[in-house]
């Protein structure tokens, strides 16, 4: 299979290729950076010099793609649309896009969390790339939406419980590390800003909440279900830990074993006994949950752990091709979190 990673000088592009390298059915990679064009690989992602001794490709996103069977797009908010239909012109047989521009399919709702869609026309060949929720439903898929990584975690926490009877909206508490603000240096991402140190971001509507949004009126089928997202940055570098607080219209005796059986079959997402800790996941695919719930059965709360790059990117991502091209949907993907870290 030849693959293509266009934007592969930044995290998400090096977590892709990190993964995309070592998946057994990849033979030929190009990688494309216009800021490290002709560079080594290894000087912006020093762990890839044990895989490979290639340079950054200055070509084209249209470029890279021709007769390539799998592009993934790496590249910031608004790039993706910018460039989509001539690389959908030069006819690669797949298109990952990790970035939002395609994920929202309902036009107000984007508009609302992103502003006017600059391509409308082409979010319909998108599927979203939800890959431990929609499994085989991916197969075929030509165009697909990778998840945002708070997204990734609160939707996972939300399908577990999408069928119980809810008396309130439910409410996200999510804590990130400083890569999922990306590779370029900022004042929030300084380290002395950043270490011993915690604060909340986007409140009252971050943006990942659009996707959430959509998924989860689907899985309700109630056009006006709500839920929220209240996002913070921790002091550490990878991961994602969310807690979700829910309320029940009547009482639920065993959360965490309703959960289990929605994720039943799911190689990748895994209901303990115990809540997760975030370092169980750190570098891995998978995504661990808990839930906990009151000595009446009217509240629970929902603990849910991944990596942000992994789970919430790269990984993802290459789950998804799995599913689309009827490959094993683990393959590339297996290894254990790493600990300590």
């Amino acid at each position: 299979m030849k693959v293509a990673v266009v934007g592969a000088a930044g995290y998400v592009g090096g977590e892709m290729l990190r993964l995309v390298l070592q998946h057994p059915d990849v033979h030929e990679i190009v990688a494309t950076s216009r800021s490290q064009a002709g560079k080594s690989i290894a000087e912006s992602h020093p762990a890839m010099a044990l895989l490979t001794d290639a340079r950054f490709s200055a070509d084209s996103p249209a470029e890279a793609a021709r007769g390539k069977d799998v592009v993934f797009l790496a590249l910031e908010h608004g790039e993706s649309s910018k460039i989509m239909g001539s690389l959908i012109d030069s006819g690669p047989g797949m298109i990952v896009d990790l970035a939002a521009d395609f994920r929202i399919h309902d036009g107000r709702l984007h508009e609302k969390f992103y502003g006017a869609h600059p391509a409308p026309s082409l979010v319909h060949r998108f599927q979203y790339g939800l890959a431990d929720v929609r499994g085989a439903e991916l197969r075929g898929a030509v165009g697909i939406a990778a998840p945002g990584c708070f997204a990734t975690a609160a939707q996972l926490s939300l399908y577990g419980v999408a069928d119980l009877p809810l008396a309130a909206a439910p409410a996200i508490f999510a804590v990130t590390g400083s890569s999922g603000a990306g590779q370029s240096p900022k004042p929030t991402t300084h380290h002395p800003t950043r270490a011993h140190n915690m604060f909340a971001y986007s409140a009252m509507g971050h943006r990942h909440e659009g996707e959430i949004l959509e998924q989860w009126s689907g899985w309700r089928n109630d056009a006006a279900a709500h839920a929220r997202l209240m996002c913070h940055s921790g002091p550490f570098v990878r991961g994602i830990h969310a807690t979700m607080y829910l309320q029940f219209a009547e009482p639920v005796r065993d959360v965490n074993a309703h959960i289990a059986k929605r994720f039943a079959g799911r190689p990748f997402v895994r209901v303990l006994d115990a809540p997760p800790q975030l370092t169980q996941v750190v570098g891995s695919n998978f995504a661990l949950l808990h839930a906990a719930t009151s000595d009446d059965g009217r509240e629970a709360q929902v603990m849910c752990v991944i990596d942000n790059l992994v789970k919430g990117a790269g990984g993802q991502a290459l789950q998804a091709m799995n599913l689309a091209l009827g490959l094993d949907e683990r393959a590339g993907l297996t290894a254990p979190g790493v600990f300590p870290c």
